[in-house]
């Protein structure tokens, strides 16, 4: 009799111990995954990525639209890392809600953005949408210059935390004026820096990215993406999606495809 009991509790216990990995690997539900959303360069949550966002939440995903330092309110005023914290806690934030799976999106500078902090972070998957911003591009290194020169002088006399005036410059617009102090100022644009092209392939091995490359993007931005894409380390999930859209409407011709691609990734 204990002899049967025996063999009825190993099988029982043969059983619950194949179970339990496909319990651990059930798909996320969509409440269970969660996505930053990050505007670009001179933006805000309410402009060009709100659609994207909003339909990040009608598929049921946590959804963090955040205001970063690049933002027209903001105007960098805090450093590099400074913003790669806000995205940090907000995506613990969305983890103590229960997400299992953490994406990160960003428009123009802020898909930039995003595809830096994957290579800092582990996450889920990142979305960048007509990224560009790098500040390593020859026009902004021609244009910004002068500038680069008088934040480094002003660091070298100890003076790094004093604000002054500088640029920042974008192809549609030209130079921008911009205060803030030396030292944030150099860590944004300088272009030996990290806010570069050097952060694609400095993304995280087995990190999938879907690289929106609008059909009508900027000149510049049409021409550098094979290389900015070729420099992603492969992953079988990783693509390029191009629909027919200017840059400023990339991310509303990409929500379909960014909801379907986080869905398909979460669930791997």
């Amino acid at each position: 009799m204990f002899k049967i009991l025996r063999q009825i509790l190993v099988m029982l216990v043969a059983a619950m111990a194949l179970a339990t990995p496909a319990v651990l690997l059930a798909a996320p539900s969509a409440a269970e995954i969660g996505v930053v959303v990050m505007h670009g360069k001179g933006g805000g949550p309410g402009k060009y990525v709100n659609g994207l966002a909003a339909a990040f939440e009608r598929a049921g995903f946590q959804v963090a639209n955040l205001n970063m330092p690049w933002s027209h309110k903001r105007r960098y005023d805090v450093t590099m890392n400074g913003g790669v914290e806000e995205i940090t806690r907000a995506l613990d934030a969305m983890r103590t809600k229960g997400v299992r799976k953490v994406f990160v999106a960003g428009h123009s500078q802020g898909g930039l953005f995003a595809v830096y902090y994957a290579g800092l972070h582990q996450v889920d998957g990142v979305l960048p949408i007509a990224p560009g911003g790098q500040v390593d591009a020859a026009s902004n290194v021609a244009n910004l210059a002068p500038y680069i020169k008088k934040a480094k002088q002003m660091v070298n006399e100890g003076r790094g935390s004093d604000k002054a005036d500088f640029a920042e410059f974008e192809g549609a617009k030209g130079s921008i004026p911009l205060s803030t102090t030396a030292a944030i100022y150099l860590d944004w644009f300088d272009p030996n820096g990290a806010h570069t092209t050097r952060v694609f392939k400095s993304v995280k091995q087995g990190t999938p990215v879907l690289y929106v490359a609008p059909s009508r993007d900027y000149p510049g931005l049409v021409k550098s993406k094979p290389q900015l894409f070729a420099a992603l380390p492969p992953h079988p999930k990783t693509r390029m999606y191009e629909p027919d859209s200017d840059h400023m409407g990339a991310p509303d011709a990409a929500t379909e495809e960014a909801v379907r691609w986080v869905r398909e990734v979460a669930e791997q």
